[in-house]
């Protein structure tokens, strides 16, 4: 499957909040760039090893402009470290995308509830909630008012948004929101792990979807050698104890896309012909985990002996 991507112009760079760097991106010759729909992300490809996703927070109509947020993280990998110091107005970046494995279904009423950086992907959903006719509301918080990016735009939506600063009102209520559900209603969470975990435990599998910007711990599973099969390829390889699927085929010399290496992001996903995976992404939903028919090759294994996949 052919993916979109080419260097994009730096066109405005600005702060939406402490810490977070907003940046809109244009084609240098003007060019539409693809669609999109809320709770997509596209990978920035900052130099060999630094790739990675960030949340689409525009708006999806206006093709002539992607916008994306970058929250400076001091103990990160170097990716935002890199953003905020390195691209400014006028520089040209590699970017692909967009992927969506955070869309928004269609439903009677939904519960946004973000935290922190969680509210980029979470930005474009309102304003599509809001078109749609549906009822909902956004619970967002974070450590300070001055650290909570977009504050500003939300202001439009009046009481329907409840923005709750943790120094000032304490942890989120979440039960003002999650609890006694109405029918019909969906929940829509980004945010840190402690959040997640917390909104995870109050609702109901079949009406939650949760991005996650951190890797999960996964329970320990199977650990041993096997065995994939590279149907295009013609090549059979050993994935060796404690090397993923992702760099084994790397360094076979195969390419294929990357960006987290965590199993948060989605851009490894390879369809599975045969085999059975053990799932250890953030991604996939229980369904789809119990379909078997992908897997994040960054992180997930092999239940079994031999997978053979896509690639």
């Amino acid at each position: 499957m052919s993916v979109y991507e080419t260097e994009l112009v730096v066109e405005v760079r600005e702060f939406a909040a402490e810490g977070v760097l907003a940046l809109t991106l244009r084609h240098p010759l003007g060019e539409p760039l693809p669609a999109w729909e809320p709770g997509a992300h596209v990978d920035l490809v900052l130099g060999p090893g630094l790739e990675r996703p960030y949340s689409l927070c525009g708006d999806p109509a206006d093709r002539r402009a992607w916008r994306i947020a970058v929250l400076r993280e001091p103990a990160g990998r170097g990716g935002s470290a890199h953003v905020h110091e390195q691209l400014r107005p006028g520089d040209k970046v590699r970017v692909r995308g967009p992927r969506n494995h955070f869309a928004l279904r269609p439903a009677a009423g939904y519960r946004f509830v973000a935290g922190g950086i969680g509210i980029t992907p979470i930005l474009p959903m309102l304003a599509a909630a809001e078109a749609a006719g549906a009822e909902w509301s956004l619970l967002y918080g974070g450590r300070t008012r001055g650290s909570m990016a977009f504050a500003g735009e939300l202001a439009r939506y009046g009481d329907r948004v409840t923005v709750a600063p943790q120094d000032e009102t304490g942890l989120l209520d979440l039960g003002s929101v999650l609890d006694a559900l109405p029918e019909g209603t969906l929940v829509y969470c980004c945010g840190p792990t402690p959040l997640l975990d917390a909104v995870q435990e109050r609702c109901p599998a079949d009406v939650l979807r949760v991005e996650r910007f951190q890797a999960r711990d996964e329970p320990a599973g199977e650990e041993g050698e096997f065995e994939v099969e590279l149907a295009r390829s013609g090549r059979t390889l050993t994935v060796a104890a404690g090397v993923s699927v992702l760099d084994t085929v790397r360094a076979a010399g195969v390419e294929v896309l990357y960006s987290c290496t965590e199993g948060t992001c989605g851009t490894c996903e390879t369809d599975v012909l045969e085999g059975t995976p053990e799932h250890r992404d953030c991604v996939l939903s229980p369904q789809e985990r119990e379909a078997g028919e992908t897997m994040m090759i960054c992180v997930s294994r092999c239940r079994g002996r031999k997978l053979v996949l896509d690639l």
